[in-house]
């Protein structure tokens, strides 16, 4: 194949064409801003010479004795003009009615009649020997810019050929070692599109196999199926999050119902009745803003929408501003904080603070009246660790798994008799790991859980 076969792709054309809209465009609007300030100006010149005749009084032959037929300019515009022209009507006519074209053409008059004593009289201005004039000129004018934009067609489409061949040779080079290597054909690229419009929602388990030699075509295989492994996780996850979602709402809605119900009945007359109820909505209400609150934090998490202020952060002043708002609340535990020194890493201190908050609640809510509660915070090889370990009720071997889990928890009637949500661990698992953290839960029933949070060092 020649190498130096000028581009003939729909770039060169598409590119040629506008530049040549262009100067033709260019072009027009010069013809025509010089034609109109010709007019303009033969317009100038007939006014001043028809006024000045029409004011010395030399008027043509056969005046009228009615207004002839023509334009008669606004009252407005007419103000402008001298008063001997005011009310005048203006044409223009063809004194030659045969002939040849260019003598007709040179027999234009420009004719302004204007009233004296009810009778019309005019005057005109040969306006035809000026146009037999321009227009010569306006013919040379177009052929040279017509020879103009078929010059600069031909020019310019070479040159756009010459700047593009390096692209044209890179593609012909690109094509070559495409087909040394086997890309897949079209039919394969086909078959492949097929299977894929044939997965919908309900098949996200389904997965795409091909058999081909091709390396390409495989890993693109590999790479859909990929795909679909985590769209179908996705799904699933979504499914069983609404799930419980909806489940979790169904239980205050419908004590806040039934309440609502005691209340229309016996309510208005019964006022033990009137503040059982009233107590009991407002506390279902508090758990459903509970639970709406850390839904929608989950949400922002999961769609990346949650801006993160990381600055350099002292764990063990987080820890023990925790431990010391816990004690305000809570004289049934005993606290121990054995931080010593000072513990840094980058985050942000309102998430960490968040996190920290909900493993001590969570230790305050499985430890029995009289229990204790141990907080640490360490530097470790290259980590800022965080422990707290209580002496409560553990969780099951088969639970800690699932605990991090949305909505989980190990007491499966899910009684509600520790409140919360089944939540809070996941938030803290999320905040976290999106601190490039992680987690290791210890505990034994009967026993008592040590969570271990590992952070980056500082």
């Amino acid at each position: 194949m020649n190498e130096t076969k000028p581009v003939t792709s729909s770039i060169v054309y598409k590119l040629s064409t506008w530049h040549l809209s262009q100067v033709f465009l260019s072009f027009f609007w010069i013809n025509l801003i010089l034609l109109l300030f010709l007019a303009g100006l033969l317009w100038l010149r007939a006014e001043q010479t028809v006024g000045e005749q029409i004011k010395s009084g030399l008027y043509g032959e056969n005046a009228l004795p009615e207004e002839p037929g023509g334009l008669r300019l606004p009252g407005f515009f007419d103000s402008f003009f001298p008063a001997h022209l005011q009310g005048a009507v203006r044409q223009v006519v063809i004194t030659e009615e045969s002939g040849e074209f260019w003598r007709r053409i040179e027999g234009l008059r420009y004719r302004v009649w204007v009233p004296a004593n009810d009778i019309y009289h005019f005057a005109d201005y040969n306006i035809g020997e000026h146009i037999v004039v321009f227009v010569p000129a306006g013919m040379v004018l177009l052929v040279f810019e017509l020879f103009f934009l078929l010059s600069s067609a031909g020019k310019g489409a070479r040159f756009m050929s010459r700047a593009l061949q390096p692209i044209y040779d890179l593609t012909l080079k690109a094509k070559t070692i495409s087909s040394a290597q086997g890309m897949p054909s079209d039919k394969q690229l086909v078959d492949l599109k097929g299977r894929i419009d044939n997965i919908d929602v309900t098949e996200l388990d389904t997965r795409i196999s091909v058999s081909s030699p091709q390396s390409e075509l495989t890993d693109l295989t590999e790479a859909i199926n990929g795909m679909l492994e985590r769209v179908n996780n996705a799904y699933r996850s979504q499914i069983r999050f609404v799930s419980d979602a909806s489940h979790e709402l169904r239980t205050p809605i419908a004590v806040i119902q039934g309440y609502a119900n005691l209340l229309d009945r016996w309510g208005k007359n019964d006022e033990k009745a009137l503040e059982e109820s009233i107590v009991a909505i407002k506390s279902e209400a508090e758990n459903m803003k509970e639970l709406v609150e850390q839904l929608l934090f989950l949400a922002r998490g999961d769609n990346n929408s949650m801006h993160l202020s990381l600055l350099e952060l002292n764990l063990s002043e987080v820890l023990s501003e925790v431990i010391r708002e816990t004690e305000m609340i809570d004289p049934n535990h005993s606290f121990i904080l054995k931080t010593k020194n000072d513990v840094f890493t980058v985050g942000d201190a309102q998430l960490i603070k968040q996190a920290m908050r909900i493993f001590i609640d969570n230790s305050v809510k499985y430890t029995p009246s009289g229990g204790v509660i141990t907080a640490n915070a360490f530097y470790e090889d290259d980590y800022a660790k965080i422990i707290i370990q209580d002496e409560g009720i553990g969780i099951a071997p088969a639970d800690i798994s699932q605990v991090f889990d949305r909505f989980f928890r190990s007491d499966d009637s899910r009684t509600r008799k520790t409140g919360g949500t089944g939540l809070g661990l996941a938030i803290a698992k999320w905040i976290v790991e999106r601190h490039k953290g992680h987690i290791e839960l210890l505990s034994r029933k009967d026993f008592g859980t040590r969570v271990t949070v590992f952070f980056r060092r500082q």
